[in-house]
Order: C-alpha cells, then structure tokens, then sequence
C-alpha cells in the first residue's frame, strides 16, 4: 500500500523519456502524487493543462516532467537556431523560479537539457551569458526575462512549451500585462503545449487560461479542502503587548528543529527578530527588502537546521518547498484568507504532518472570521496556551533611531488606513 499522499500510478508505466525515467530513479520517486497522476497521462497525450492542487503536491514535478519529456521526444527542426529556449517557465517571485530551477536540475540530471534561471535583484551578467550560451528550458520572473528580450539576449520564436506557475499569484503581483506582452511573442498557443497550474483556479485564471491556450484540461485535486488536511491547526487569543512574550514560550514549549514565524510587515519583522535573538533564539528575517544573495542563503541556512526560526513575511509564504518545517506561527493572522492557506502549507508537505498556531490579537483579529469562512472550518483554540506566555520574557534594546526611519510600524487603523478595505501586504 502506498502512504496517502501517493496515487497508485507508478512513474514507471507513464511511458516516459528513460532520461526522465532514469533521474526519478535516483531521487528515490517510484508514484505519483494525486495531481501527477492526473495531469501527467493527459500531458504526454498531448493535452494543454489548467491544474489546481493543494500546495506541496508535486505541481511542480508534473508540469517539469511533461515539459521535459515533450522536448526529449520531439527533436529541433533542422533550421532551427540550437542556442534559442524551446520552453519558457513563468513563476511570479524569484523564490519560486529558484525552486524550480533546483527541481529541475535534479529531473534533468541525465537528460542532457540546458537550464537557465532569470530573476531579480542579482547575477545580471551572469544570468545573461548564460542564455547565449545556450538554453533549452528558460525559467524566470517576468520582468527580468522581457528586459533581456528587448535587449535580444534571446528569442520566443521557437518556444514549444509554455508554463505559467502560481497564475493566482501573477494576478496578485500586477505580472499579467508583462505575462500577455510574452506570450504575444511566441508562436500561436496551437502550436505550442501549454500548462497553467495555481493554488487556485479563480475565474480570472481561467479566463487567462482559455485565451492563451489551445482547450485546456481542467484539473482540480481536491478543491473542497482548502487547508492540508495533515496540518493541525490552533489559535491563540492575545492581548497585543503579550504576543512577544507568548511566541518566546510558545517557541520553547515546542522545540521545533525548523518553526516559520509570519509577519505582516517587514518593520514588525524586524521587531519579532530583535526580540527573539534578546531571549536567546537564533532568527533571521525574510522580506522583499533582503539582498537575493542573502535570501538564498538564508533559505539554505533553513532547510539545512543551522537557522531553526525564520522570520518572514508573505514574500516566503508561496511556491517554496522547505523540507521538515514542522511549525508555522502566524504572529499576525494575514489579511487575506488565501494566504492563510499558503502560510500554513509551509509544513505537512510530502504526507509528513506539522502544527501551525495563529496568534489572535488586537489588531489583526478581524482577519479571523474570514478566514475561517474560507477554510471551511473554525480554528480549535490550543489548549493550555494562555500558560505558555513566558514571564521571564526579555525585551531587546531599543532600536537605533536610523533603522526606524522611512517607515511605518504595526498593523493599519481599521477606520482610515487600510486595514479595513484594501489588501495591503508588506515587505514583499
């Protein structure tokens, strides 16, 4: 019997490339998740794909294999240029277009396929020359791949294979004009395959989806549950100036290897760190403001133990797969209900299960009854916690003048500034 997060198809009787075949040997994958099952058999038939899945499912393991697979089997036409990108990758966030560059390299081991990964905030030259050396599957954000396009770096005449990764997300970050002047470049969506995949399947994305791609497949692997079934979740009401003190005890109470703390802002991130490291915890922040090089090594500091909390705000909360995260906290519950549900899909990936506590306070508390609107389910309060908040809590020094200023802390006032009526996150 396989675990339940498997599905009883077998990688093996898909009838895949024996590159592909070979790779998935090595990294140990014999089954299918749910939505590979359903979207593979239909991809290697030749069908574009519109797929839905809870996050940590293997999306991006589906729309890699497919992808892979259709340019191992169909070989460049003889006059084609051998140095252009044969499929183009889309991901809303660099993080995201990291991942999948790693996952990608690990699927592609034995494949022969040239990777290259664009995004933001580093490596300009780098990132360049290494598209005219050649690339078969570029993968990117899209404002770094339309400035190397207009600077010629490379063509979309010959791409065969379209991915849009987390379309929900490129709505959300403003990318779907950049998405449109793309694809416009590339050849006609009939001759080309075409996979969409999205936490969510809105009517926006849909409607994306039909009007760029050649009859898509609609695939949703269980829509009715919006959170990980394997999360167990919990809340905490609490007082505003108790938060600190109880995350200190609730981080001590648990004694998680790796515990994701979530902020709204990144100057309350800033904060929660300050007081952390004061009582003791090794924590670092993760927030828009972050070099990329600092990013990427913070993330590995993560995954690997050697950081045991990290401190983030909404910029870490999507696309990324951090294995063992046993913990999530929401220090401030999120004010959309979606990225409750992407906060909290960050542990009890792969089967595995974790906790993720919110703390209910003052100012952030009428995010919950949306929320548990959207999830479908009220969030059980922890038993015990209010005995958590640790009385021995330190507060850390005061912060220098300098660093506070330009920005604005804490939550916005429900009457004027923003709490009440637009979606305003910070620290992307």
């Amino acid at each position: 019997m396989q675990p339940d997060h498997l599905s009883e198809l077998r990688f093996a009787d898909l009838g895949l490339h024996p590159t592909l075949l070979s790779s998935l040997d090595k990294l140990g994958y014999t089954h299918c998740t749910p939505i590979q099952a359903a979207a593979l058999p239909r991809a290697l038939n030749g069908e574009d794909l519109a797929g839905q899945a809870q996050t940590g499912t293997g999306k991006s393991a589906a729309f890699l294999l497919a992808t892979m697979n259709h340019l191992l089997t169909h070989p460049r036409a003889a006059d084609d240029d051998p140095n252009q990108p044969r499929a183009i990758i889309l991901a809303p966030t660099r993080e995201l277009a990291v991942q999948i560059h790693k996952d990608a390299t690990s699927l592609g081991a034995d494949t022969g396929l040239r990777l290259t990964v664009c995004y933001g905030g580093a490596g300009y030259e780098q990132q360049r020359a290494s598209i005219e050396a050649g690339v078969d599957i570029l993968i990117g954000t899209p404002g770094r791949l339309i400035d190397y396009y207009k600077q010629h770096t490379y063509t979309l005449k010959q791409i065969e294979v379209l991915v849009l990764d987390e379309a929900d997300r490129m709505f959300d970050l403003g990318f779907i004009a950049d998405i449109r002047y793309l694809i416009r470049k590339m050849p006609a969506a009939a001759r080309r395959k075409n996979y969409l995949f999205s936490a969510t399947l809105s009517h926006r994305v849909l409607e994306l989806a039909y009007e760029h791609m050649n009859s898509p497949q609609k695939i949703e692997i269980e829509p009715e549950q919006v959170t990980a079934d394997k999360v167990r979740q919990a809340m905490i009401h609490v007082a505003n100036d108790e938060k600190m003190p109880m995350l200190v005890g609730l981080l001590r109470s648990r004694g998680a290897q790796r515990t994701l703390v979530f902020i709204n802002t990144k100057r309350e991130a800033e904060n929660v760190e300050r007081g952390l490291r004061a009582n003791g915890f090794e924590a670092s922040v993760l927030s828009g403001d972050v070099s990329q090089g600092t990013r990427l090594r913070l993330l590995e500091e993560f995954k690997s133990g050697k950081l045991p909390v990290l401190v983030a705000t909404d910029v870490a909360a999507r696309g990324l797969h951090i294995p063992g995260v046993d913990l999530v906290i929401n220090f401030d519950l999120p004010q959309d209900p979606e990225d409750y549900v992407h906060r909290i899909g960050r542990t009890a990936r792969a089967g595995a299960t974790g906790d993720a506590i919110s703390l209910c306070c003052e100012s952030w508390v009428y995010s919950l009854p949306e929320i548990e609107s959207y999830i479908g389910m009220r969030i059980p309060p922890l038993a015990g916690g209010h005995e958590l908040i640790a009385e021995d809590y330190v507060a850390p020094p005061r912060e220098p003048r300098s660093r506070s200023r330009g920005g604005r802390s804490g939550a916005p006032r429900r009457g004027g500034g923003g709490g009440g009526g637009g979606r305003r996150r910070g620290g992307r």
